[in-house]
């Protein structure tokens, strides 16, 4: 049976290869690749918090000096970052965004990203992630994701109740950093007894994981609503219509698999989902303004980091990993200690 990508599938590499890069202007002390690019420390939240987040990581970093990362992320969920050090610019919905985190910090919430949103950094950095998840800004009383998409806003603004930052200690280790930021969370949601977020959202984004190739008609199907209420929910809650969301899913999956960032007998699934060469190539362009062979070649020690957390937290979702297991791109020698 031939291929359906033909001969043109050779041209691209697929999986856990090294892509060349054996040094990154980056050195990592949360984790890195079997050939030297630097990861986060991820953290799935305790079971008590996870209808309202999805995944914890923190990066702690050492930018070579002199040197500016440019760079991107895409997230596919909104998140809040806690962030120490580093001269940042960031190309958002608004305009140019730029900010000097300083010693002090800054607590900065980030929509949900259409496409890849160009990043640019100096010095080191420190930041802790937490990702929330769909449908749980509104019901904690966060913004609405469709004004957030493709933006940064000022969490404490957003809040109003005080310095987030200034409630860790940014010489803690990854650890102690998650055990504080689980805490400020848990007693953020049971102070407001916030209820879950909508049924039909969660059951959506598991879908984004799990089978990012089902057609909205299937899924309203399944569930037994209309395809124009999945349509009226995952605009609400995701900022992007359902068809996209599911585009995005498949392109970030491929993504992080050009970027060596997946279990390397998932990568036929994956590339399977494009009807050819010419698709994948259309795709990629959209999402991250490049062909797939000019997103593998480069380093992209920011937008790994991104990826990376996103197939940690599917992996574990679809148990296809256990908790705490080493995933097999990770340097185990490289892992951050439990201080």
């Amino acid at each position: 049976m031939r291929h359906p990508w033909g001969r043109a599938n050779r041209e691209i590499r697929l999986g856990n290869e090294p892509n060349g890069h054996d040094t990154s202007p980056i050195t990592s002390r949360t984790g890195q690749t079997l050939n030297g690019q630097p990861l986060a420390f991820n953290h799935p939240p305790s079971s008590h918090l996870s209808p309202w987040f999805c995944w914890f990581n923190v990066t702690d970093a050492v930018v070579a000096p002199g040197t500016t990362i440019h760079d991107g992320m895409l997230n596919d969920l909104p998140c809040i970052r806690i962030i120490y050090g580093g001269s940042w610019s960031a190309q958002t919905a608004d305009g140019p965004f730029a900010f000097a985190a300083g010693k002090d910090g800054v607590a900065l919430f980030f929509g949900p990203h259409s496409r890849l949103m160009r990043i640019s950094v100096q010095q080191s950095i420190k930041v802790l992630t937490v990702q929330i998840a769909p449908g749980a800004s509104q019901v904690m009383g966060g913004p609405a994701i469709p004004q957030v998409l493709d933006r940064i806003v000022d969490q404490d603004r957003l809040a109003g109740h005080g310095r987030l930052a200034s409630r860790f200690d940014p010489e803690a280790s990854p650890h102690e950093w998650l055990t504080a930021f689980e805490r400020e969370l848990a007693y953020f949601v049971s102070r407001n007894r916030t209820r879950p977020p909508d049924p039909l959202t969660t059951a959506f984004e598991r879908c984004t994981l799990a089978d990012p190739t089902i057609s909205v008609a299937d899924f309203a199907e399944e569930h037994g609503v209309s395809p124009r209420t999945v349509e009226r929910i995952v605009r609400r809650d995701f900022g992007l219509s359902p068809k996209q969301v599911l585009r995005r899913a498949r392109a970030l999956d491929v993504a992080a698999a050009l970027l060596g960032v997946t279990m390397p007998e998932e990568d036929v699934e994956m590339r399977l989902r494009y009807y050819d060469q010419s698709h994948l190539n259309r795709e990629i362009r959209e999402f991250f303004g490049c062909t797939p062979g000019a997103l593998q070649e480069e380093p992209h020690p920011l937008l790994r980091l991104n990826l990376e957390t996103r197939q940690a937290r599917r992996l574990l979702a679809l148990e296809k990993i256990e908790p705490g297991l080493n995933l097999p791109w990770r340097d185990p020698a490289a892992q951050p200690s439990d201080r």
